[in-house]
């Protein structure tokens, strides 16, 4: 029987594990992390799903440690997987199975290698992406790729819409990918790490709205970020507020600086580039607020956004 080692979490974790499950995998030990404090938890638990099957879990914060990793090699693992597992496997993890250590990245390699690759996607405005199968490297995302599945990115796409198709995608890539892994017959493509790049992670500043930029580019900041991720802020009025969801409108505003408009009905931005997003979710001083409420606390006139 193949066993398995595997490093795991979130929504991608948890399907990828169903799947070596599913497949007759001896799974030895699930490596996983304890939801941290004060974190918006929107995925299922890979230790629950672990805890239905029996399986070992440990949730060590460093997993590279002289003394894990001689728990990993006394288990005798035939393969390593990490599927959204947070933290990097060192060279002596790496070197422990027999048969190869492998990750499941959210992007399509070698493109938006490194941390948050959905969300980076969007931002940068592009109409597919997916999930890679490749064998692990001390090198990030940087080792030769076994499958991958391209999934859609619509223009009106948040980061958690395309999470749940991506996590689809992984779950296809790995359940057409495995049986060749066992069989030992899987063959893979080594990276150009000329193409594509490397990008880090996001933090909450980070989705801070410069009004300067182009309705598009806005308008990609705000769905890259939405909700469950921190969202897209700016000062409105003095006061604190995030803009949850946006359409890109045709029109070109009469108004020559970004600003907001809103006729009790509707709440439209005027950007940088004179072009208009329609505010469909709007969040002011921690409440969300509708426009008939907006009008009669602000009035009709335009706001302007800086």
């Amino acid at each position: 029987m193949t066993r398995a080692v595997v490093f795991a979490y979130h929504d991608v974790g948890v399907r990828c594990l169903s799947v070596l499950l599913d497949a007759g995998v001896d799974v030895a030990l699930v490596v996983t992390h304890t939801d941290a404090p004060g974190d918006t938890i929107w995925f299922d638990s890979v230790a629950q799903l672990a805890a239905r099957y029996d399986i070992p879990t440990v949730t060590p914060d460093d997993p590279n440690t002289p003394e894990f990793v001689e728990k990993i090699r006394a288990l005798t693992p035939d393969f390593l997987f990490s599927f959204y597992y947070k933290l990097m496997l060192k060279a002596p993890l790496l070197a422990l199975p027999k048969r190869g250590a492998l990750n499941m990245h959210g992007s399509l390699l070698p493109q938006y290698r490194g941390r948050v690759p959905v969300n980076w996607a969007i931002i940068h405005g592009e109409r597919e992406t997916g999930a890679t199968l490749h064998y692990m490297t001390e090198k990030p995302d940087a080792g030769a790729i076994v499958d991958q599945q391209a999934v859609p990115i619509l223009r009106d796409d948040t980061a958690a819409e395309v999470m749940r198709k991506l996590t689809c995608a992984a779950e296809a890539t790995l359940h057409r990918a495995l049986p060749d892994l066992i069989s030992g017959t899987a063959t893979a493509t080594a990276q150009d790490l000329t193409q594509g790049g490397y990008f880090g992670g996001r933090r909450p500043e980070h989705g801070r709205i410069d009004w300067s930029q182009p309705a598009q580019s806005i308008h990609n900041l705000i769905r890259a970020v939405a909700p469950p991720y921190p969202g897209a802020h700016t000062t409105l009025a003095g006061k604190p507020a995030r803009l949850l969801r946006s359409r890109v409108v045709g029109t070109q505003a009469a108004v020559t600086s970004p600003a907001l408009l809103c006729d009790g009905k509707t709440f439209h931005a005027v950007c940088g580039d004179g072009g208009m997003l329609r505010i469909l979710e709007l969040e002011l001083d921690g409440q969300i607020i509708a426009p008939a409420d907006f009008v009669q606390q602000y009035g009709r006139h335009s706001i302007p956004l800086i």
